[in-house]
């Protein structure tokens, strides 16, 4: 953590107790918001629901409610020195950013609403667990992160529970889906878990290379403008094909009615944001890398839910990738355990030897 952040963050300004207390509201936020929202677009397309760039437009169009944790917790604005607005990047060039990052974010949309169509919402998730090997590949090339033995084991745990999916022919496949759109599915689902990485991966060098700096309100500036293009290319993307024409017979035709239709559609989309939310806290409060575990976490912990709400069967092969995909996180979080005590540590030892020195100078 930077000295920038550590001047500026509202967090830090809280006793020990409140900020365990707000990082775990925050594992709420992402755990409930992301499962709500898995579990909500299945039931879209389960009830009638058929629009591929609606689901995509969803994901990101409930992105005003940002506006209400960015207020709130905005720090005050100190007078810039020369030397800060001298670094500051150009508003061209961060425009450029989130403009190419907002088009990352919709087209990662695009094949997530692509998987969820043809996949279980089990399916699905452990699937979308994946992401997290995924983010070790991509942290080691972009982010200069060290690819330990836990770090691979991980990646080859995780890549297993995977190819355990891909080759059950037992899977729950949706009525009306045929094999051929069921491998779709799979594909489109390993795709954007990949893309979501590759995502999270440019973000954080985004912060470290152009932007300069991590506070609150960089960090959800960032997911509202992208989350502002993203919202206008799936818009555009609906008018273009054409699906914009079937939305009423769509809404006449939803099995559950036309209230609920909209309801559906209103809840998943303040459902993602509610994860936004949890994810940006956690980025800010912990790290990125924690917050990706996290979200990995709620994946391997969806299929539960979607056990209970749309009686997904959980036969032996999906029991064992959920298992596998627990370990992969575990081998991971273990890491990152040993990463953090090995920092402290080194942290401890920096600040006893500058004491040390300090007091040499006394005597």
């Amino acid at each position: 953590m930077d000295g920038n952040l550590m001047d500026q963050s509202p967090f830090l300004k809280l006793g020990r107790w409140q900020w365990w207390l707000m990082v775990a509201i925050n594992i709420l936020f992402l755990i409930v918001g992301q499962a709500a929202a898995v579990l909500l677009g299945r039931f879209y397309y389960d009830q009638g629901g058929n629009s591929e760039w609606m689901a995509t437009f969803v994901q990101t169009a409930g992105f005003p409610i940002l506006f209400i944790p960015l207020f709130l917790l905005r720090p005050s604005r100190k007078p810039e020195t020369s030397t800060s607005s001298s670094t500051s990047p150009s508003i061209k060039l961060v425009a450029l950013l989130y403009f190419v990052l907002g088009l990352v974010v919709a087209g990662d949309n695009m094949l997530y609403s692509v998987g969820l169509l043809y996949l279980s919402a089990s399916t699905y998730s452990l699937i979308c667990a994946t992401q997290l090997a995924f983010n070790a590949v991509f942290s080691y090339f972009l982010n200069s992160q060290k690819m330990t033995a836990l770090i691979l084991n991980s990646v080859a745990i995780l890549s297993l529970s995977a190819a355990l999916i891909a080759v059950n022919e037992d899977s729950e496949v949706p009525s009306g889906v045929n094999k051929g759109n069921y491998f779709l599915g799979f594909v489109c689902t390993l795709g954007a878990s990949a893309l979501y990485s590759l995502l999270l991966s440019l973000m954080q060098l985004s912060f470290q290379k152009v932007l300069k700096r991590e506070t609150f309100s960089v960090v959800l500036e960032m997911q509202i403008y992208t989350s502002l293009v993203a919202t206008c290319v799936s818009t555009l993307g609906l008018f273009v094909s054409g699906e914009w024409k079937g939305l009423p017979q769509e809404m006449e035709g939803f099995r559950s009615g036309r209230v609920p239709y909209v309801l559906t559609l209103v809840s998943t989309a303040i459902s993602w944001q509610v994860c936004a939310v949890g994810v940006v806290g956690l980025i800010f409060a912990v790290s990125s890398l924690f917050s990706n575990v996290i979200s990995t976490l709620s994946l391997a912990i969806t299929p539960l839910a979607a056990l209970i709400v749309f009686h997904d069967k959980m036969n032996g092969v999906k029991v064992i990738a959920m298992l596998l995909a627990l370990c992969g996180f575990c081998s991971y979080i273990y890491q990152n355990y040993l990463d953090d005590a090995n920092a402290r540590k080194m942290e401890s030892h920096s600040q006893s030897h500058t004491h040390d020195i300090e007091e040499s100078h006394h005597v």
